[in-house]
């Protein structure tokens, strides 16, 4: 696993995030991996909405807002499995590092790809971690913690009551 400054990820946080949890899209086609993904947030604490889409062509429709998704929520975190159906999430990877304000999204790639050249791409695109299933659950947990620790520097406070 790597991990990289999460400093970079810098405007990823949409200016209206009072009190909001963190919006997770989780981008996988297996139903068994994305239960325990389910599994490891939840029990990881963070405050979250996830949303999950099985193939690279909804990936890509939800992250634009296009069709169905059209009133999609920006995501503050992307959890990414490469070997997607329909469109390829190293393509979706690729279109998310390219595209101004996408790439400001953190994404965490989870594969059972551990092929040196889809590793090196995810680094050269800076992905915030290249995790390899079946995965360390108590190192994902700790990873998504770090991640909204992150996020929630960026959230904006409300501000103190004025006492009179």
């Amino acid at each position: 696993m790597r991990v990289v400054n999460f400093g970079d990820a810098g405007g990823a946080m949409d200016q209206n995030t009072v009190g909001r949890p963190m919006e997770i899209l989780l981008v996988e086609d297996s139903l068994t991996f994305a239960r325990i993904a389910f599994g490891a947030l939840k029990k990881g604490a963070v405050q979250h909405r996830l949303t999950w889409v099985t193939d690279g062509e909804e990936a890509i429709e939800f992250l634009y807002q296009r069709g169905k998704f059209s009133r999609a929520p920006r995501p503050d975190l992307i959890l990414l499995d490469l070997g997607l159906p329909k469109k390829d999430g190293r393509e979706v990877l690729t279109e998310i590092k390219h595209d101004e304000e996408l790439k400001q999204i953190p994404v965490v790639v989870m594969t059972a790809s551990t092929n040196a050249i889809d590793i090196q791409r995810s680094e050269e695109l800076q992905v915030q971690s290249y995790m390899t299933k079946p995965l360390n659950l108590k190192k994902f947990r700790k990873l998504v913690k770090e991640l909204a620790r992150y996020w929630q520097k960026d959230m904006i406070l409300p501000a103190e009551p004025a006492v009179d």
